[in-house]
């Protein structure tokens, strides 16, 4: 079955930081990638951070947005992706959506190929 359940969005201030998490169902955890993807109303979809495994190697890739202040990791005991927010912007206010699939993993995860997606949770920042 594949499932993946997002959670910990929130409205904050600017400056301020929050952590998303991802939980995934064990068949789409060992998807060769993960990802977050936000979109704002409005506005189409874009790639936040990925995380690519090709064999022993994994390859991280932020969007240049975001870089610096987001990070992405995975709890591989909790089959759980996460996105820690900090220094938050009003900008960075959107829908966020975990994903998995991408294609065949290392650098070459491909939004189009990304086949599963959450139901998103929602990240509001004020100024």
């Amino acid at each position: 079955q594949v499932q993946l359940v997002e959670s910990g969005g929130g409205s904050v201030q600017a400056g301020g930081s929050l952590r998303l998490s991802c939980v995934a169902s064990a068949n789409t955890y060992s998807s060769a990638c993960m990802g977050w993807f936000r979109q704002a109303p409005g506005k189409e979809r874009e790639r936040v951070a990925t995380i690519g495994k090709d064999g022993v190697t994994t390859y991280i890739s932020y969007a240049e947005s975001v870089k610096g202040r987001f990070t992405i990791s995975k709890d591989n005991a909790k089959n759980t992706l996460y996105l820690q927010l900090d220094n938050l912007k009003p900008e960075d206010t959107a829908m966020y959506y975990c994903a998995a699939g991408g294609g065949p993993g290392g650098s070459r995860c491909y939004t189009s190929e990304y086949n599963y997606w959450g139901q998103g949770t929602q990240v509001t920042v004020s100024s």
